[in-house]
C-alpha cells in the first residue's frame, strides 16, 4: 500500500500575491507561519484580491529576517518592515473587521503604481484575534487574512484527475493550497476528518468552495473559463464548486516535505 506523504508546502505571505514554496515550515496558532499576514487594501480599508486585480499574481513575495520583500517585472525590489508601533487602522476582510498595522507610504506607493489603484499594505499583528467561523471551528481557532480558514489541503491525485479532463492541464498553484499530499486516490481528502503529520493533528472541517481565481494564469494574469467550467461538470454541489479541503491545526509544530500522513478519522 502506498504511503500518503506531504509533497508540497506553500504559503502566501501577502493575500492574493504569488505563492512561496517551502521545504519546511512552522505551524502556528493562525496556521502556517507568515501565511497571509499581509494584505492589500483600498483607501477605505477594504481588501483587494485577484478577483478585482488579477495582476496581483505577478508580484512575488519573499521573506527575510522576518521582513518582506516584493518583486515584480519592471519594478524595483521593495523591502517592507512593519514595526509593532506602526500606525493602526481598521480594515475589512469579508464580514470581519480587524485592527492592523499600516506598512507605510513607500509600500502603498509601490503597490499603487503596479496595480494602478490607490492602495495600502497592512500587516496582521500578533495581538489581533480573528476567530474562524464557529459553525465549523472551535473557540480559539484563529486565522489571519485567509478567506476564512487557516490551511487549505489538496491531494495531487485530485489535481491529476482534473487535468485528465482538461484540454490544457493547470498547475496546482492555481488553487493556492498550503498543503499538498500524494499517495492517495483522487478526492480521498473529501472523506478525511482528522489526520496526523508528525506530532500535529489536523481537523478537516469544510470543503473549499472555489471562486474565479483558479481561472487566472499565475504566470500571465490572463483569465479564461477553465478550470472552473470543467470542475462544474463533476464537482458542483449545492451550486458551489468544491475542490480541496479547509483544515485547522490542533497544535503547533514543524512540517516538512516528505513527512508521512496518517488518516486518523474518515467517513
Amino acid at each position: 500500500m502506498t504511503q500518503i506523504r506531504v509533497s508540497e508546502l506553500a504559503i502566501y505571505p501577502v493575500k492574493s500575491l504569488a505563492q512561496l514554496s517551502m521545504d519546511q515550515l512552522l505551524v502556528e496558532r493562525t496556521g502556517f507561519a507568515f501565511d497571509r499576514r499581509w494584505m492589500v487594501v483600498d483607501e477605505d480599508g477594504l481588501m483587494i484580491t485577484q478577483r478585482k486585480k488579477a495582476r496581483m499574481c505577478l508580484i512575488q513575495p519573499q521573506l527575510y529576517d522576518k521582513g518582506l520583500r516584493l518583486q515584480a517585472l519592471d519594478m524595483p525590489d521593495l523591502n517592507v518592515f512593519c514595526a509593532s508601533d506602526s500606525p493602526r487602522r481598521s480594515v475589512t476582510i469579508w464580514d470581519d473587521s480587524c485592527m492592523v498595522l499600516d506598512c507605510g507610504d513607500e509600500a502603498g506607493a509601490w503597490l499603487s503604481r503596479f496595480l494602478d489603484i490607490k492602495c495600502r499594505l497592512v500587516f496582521f499583528p500578533e495581538d489581533e484575534v480573528r476567530q474562524v467561523d464557529p459553525v465549523y471551528a472551535q473557540p480559539g481557532d484563529r486565522t489571519a487574512f485567509s478567506d476564512g480558514f487557516p490551511i487549505l489541503l489538496i491531494s495531487q491525485a485530485s489535481l491529476d484527475d482534473l487535468n485528465r479532463r482538461l484540454a490544457r492541464p493547470v498547475a496546482m498553484r492555481r488553487f493556492r493550497p498550503n498543503l499538498v499530499v500524494s499517495g492517495c486516490e483522487p478526492f480521498a481528502e473529501d472523506h478525511w476528518k482528522q489526520i496526523r503529520i508528525g506530532s500535529i493533528i489536523f481537523r478537516i472541517v469544510k470543503p473549499c468552495s472555489r471562486c474565479v481565481i483558479p481561472n487566472i494564469d499565475p504566470d500571465t494574469a490572463e483569465k479564461s473559463a477553465e478550470p472552473t467550467r470543467t470542475l462544474s461538470r463533476f464537482r458542483l454541489q449545492d451550486k458551489k464548486i468544491l475542490f480541496g479541503q479547509n483544515v485547522i491545526a490542533e497544535s503547533q509544530g514543524e512540517l516538512e516535505c516528505g513527512m508521512p500522513v496518517e488518516i486518523i478519522k474518515s467517513t
